[in-house]
């Protein structure tokens, strides 16, 4: 099926020459256009294999390739802008003419929406996306190498938790009963703040012990299953069945917490750099803490890499113990046959 339909665009599956299998978006709804497109690839990749020859593609044609690549991602709306920053420096070149260096020179120093000096991450953010463009390029064809822009150095990752003791201080000194349940559910769950507000009684389970949150409201835009123990199950039950979404007074989704009841309570229970967030992070830690292996953490906490994960490893060194005792220094584990 080398044209189909995927909701509404039309997708190409090619074949090239050498055996490899090529997927992807013809980004049209057209589809004669889309026909036209696969016809023009099939042929650049014929070229390619018999001929040796790389597709002389310009700059705006990667651009084009990243953005179809993206379609779909949260992010999305992010990339159009990265898109236009560099074709606004390299709009209608030979990719085959672009540097490295130039690449790295022209990553950006200042926003031009806030007019302040970007965040090395925000750099990197525009790193991934050109560099994913010609990442594609290269699986296509159009040109021989990959590209390669070193990351630029980011701040260390800040992961801040709190003891249990604290954390039951923390829930005893909230005010309104569904902060209480909200801040018990994020820390029994590890769910994101905007994934526990879009919480609908629909999407849980209690005889099963689950809760799904859906795509739409994952920061992922992966939909996955939230495992509930029991003390989180007896909590959604205490909590009337009124509306459809689960923390709300009026039928209508929230979008925030109780800032200033969480904020009183912070300052009640003594602690110091704390936001809601970290009740996550907090999750996490004691999970770590209590032998949860990363890889389940990483599902359990719909983390989209294992990297995001490591971050808590530290935590847990029970592993590394035993190992320990194979070095010591102590008179009687000196092998008296050698003296």
């Amino acid at each position: 099926m080398p044209i189909y339909k995927r909701g509404k665009k039309y997708w190409i599956d090619i074949t090239s020459p050498n055996g490899k299998r090529i997927r992807q978006s013809a980004g049209t709804s057209d589809k004669t256009k889309a026909q036209e497109y696969h016809d023009k690839l099939k042929y650049d990749l014929w070229q390619l294999d018999k001929l040796d020859k790389h597709p002389d593609k310009i700059f705006d044609e990667i651009i084009i390739l990243a953005l179809k690549d993206a379609e779909g991602q949260r992010s999305f709306s992010n990339k159009q802008t990265q898109a236009k920053y560099f074709l606004g420096i390299f709009k209608g070149r030979k990719i085959s003419t672009i540097t490295r260096e130039e690449i790295a020179n022209s990553l950006p120093i200042y926003s031009t929406a806030r007019k302040r000096k970007l965040s090395n991450a925000s750099k990197n953010r525009y790193r991934a996306f050109i560099m994913r463009a010609f990442s594609l390029a290269h699986k296509m064809g159009w040109i021989k190498e990959q590209l390669y822009i070193p990351r630029m150095r980011e701040p260390t990752v800040r992961v801040r938790w709190i003891k249990k003791e604290q954390a039951i201080d923390l829930i005893n000194n909230l005010k309104l009963k569904w902060m209480k349940d909200l801040v018990s559910l994020a820390l029994l769950t590890g769910a994101r703040q905007g994934e526990l507000l879009s919480l609908t009684w629909r999407n849980v389970d209690l005889d099963k012990g689950i809760a799904i949150i859906t795509a739409e409201n994952a920061k992922s835009k992966r939909a996955r299953t939230l495992p509930l123990n029991e003390e989180a199950v007896n909590i959604l039950k205490n909590i009337p069945r009124k509306f459809d979404y689960i923390f709300t007074r009026t039928g209508k989704k929230k979008h925030s917490i109780g800032l200033e009841d969480f904020a009183r309570a912070i300052k009640l229970t003594r602690l110091v750099d704390f936001r809601f967030h970290d009740l996550r992070h907090t999750w996490a830690s004691w999970h770590v803490q209590n032998g949860t292996p990363l890889m389940v953490l990483k599902e359990m906490g719909g983390w989209e890499t294992l990297e995001m994960v490591k971050r808590y490893a530290h935590l847990n060194t029970e592993h590394l113990s035993k190992y320990s005792e194979l070095v010591t220094i102590s008179p009687h584990s000196i092998d008296k046959t050698k003296k």
